[in-house]
């Protein structure tokens, strides 16, 4: 018995220079965004209040502890402020790049559910304008982390961005957290992708301490972390309709459907109606006609109601014998 084939991989690595202009536009889109939704300041305050209330209802109230523990630890909070104001952009991408590399088959899915997440934030950003604990009145018992160890890193008072550029932030796009909700992002795919024992511990280290460093720098409530992680299930959920919205945009301005889809074919394959023809039937060209006695058709079988001598033969002979005929009959006339 033959050995069965593999079936072709359908995956293929993506081309880098048609990735990172992709990815440039979406981010870009997501900061002039995050920044153009800045709501009414005294409704985001309101909003903060309300989740802090909820928190405090509820028995979640994690941020103060924290945060009173970062103050008065210079060697906690300081790290945390730098961890805040960096990992967030450093090691999204790094994930993000070592998935294109190194995991090229699940890539794609990776990148679609980044972007599906990272813009439902914005809607998130959009309708709940939310003032973070940081920005709340002093009488509420938070200290702004970032602005007490300021001159330790680049950040300024206003906000985790470089010094001089806190006003091109929208410091109340607290809720949800996509601090917290990147980082859970980069944890799962290196937990389930990761080989090494030590980048599965990072895939699961690296989500609990952004959570912790998110509320204990004042900058995130508990339920923002929640939001977070609830906007990346979302996104996970909406992966494959929009890859396969995509696969469907791609095929009506290409003209090629993708495999799976009804009327599919693979490129350099033959089509799907060659491909129902047996390959063992080999075409009748003889049509049923016969040579005279005596002559066949090299290969050519007889069949039973044949006398002995005959042969079915083509068209082409049929008219040849025909022609022979039509010479002779002048001939025998006279």
């Amino acid at each position: 018995m033959p050995h069965a084939t593999a079936p072709p991989a359908t995956g293929h690595r993506p081309r880098w220079w048609t990735e990172l202009p992709l990815i440039a536009v979406v981010y870009a889109l997501y900061s002039v965004g995050r920044l153009l939704v800045r709501g009414d300041v005294s409704t985001a305050v309101d909003h903060g209040l309300a989740i802090l209330r909820l928190e405090q209802a509820l028995y979640l109230n994690a941020e103060h502890p924290l945060n009173r523990l970062f103050t008065s630890t210079p060697s906690i909070g300081i790290p945390a402020d730098f961890a805040y104001a960096s990992l967030h952009y450093v090691v999204t991408p790094a994930v993000l790049v070592w998935m294109f590399r190194r995991r090229s088959t699940a890539y794609r899915t990776a990148r679609v559910w980044l972007m599906n997440s990272t813009l439902l934030g914005l809607v998130g950003f959009t309708l709940m304008p939310t003032c973070p604990p940081r920005l709340l009145d002093a009488s509420h018992g938070f200290v702004d982390t970032m602005a007490q160890y300021s001159a330790y890193g680049w950040w300024g008072e206003g906000a985790s961005a470089p010094r001089g550029l806190s006003g091109m932030t929208n410091q109340y796009a607290a809720m949800p957290s996509l601090h917290v909700g990147w980082s859970l992002w980069c944890g799962i795919l290196l937990w389930r992708h990761g080989r090494h024992p030590l980048i599965r511990t990072a895939g699961i280290a690296y989500p609990l301490i952004t959570t912790i460093v998110v509320m204990g720098t004042a900058n995130h409530y508990f339920l923002d972390a929640v939001a977070g992680a609830a906007v990346m299930g979302l996104g996970a959920l909406l992966v494959k309709p929009v890859i396969q919205f995509a696969d469907g945009v791609k095929a009506r301005l290409t003209g090629v459907l993708p495999d799976g889809l009804p009327g599919s074919r693979k490129q350099g394959g033959a089509s799907t109606a060659a491909a129902a023809i047996p390959a063992t039937v080999s075409p009748d060209v003889s049509a049923g006609c016969k040579t005279s006695t005596g002559e066949r058709i090299p290969g050519q079988r007889t069949t039973s109601a044949d006398p002995p001598g005959t042969a079915v033969v083509g068209p082409a002979a049929r008219d040849a014998a025909d022609a022979d005929a039509s010479d002779d009959a002048p001939a025998a006339a006279r």
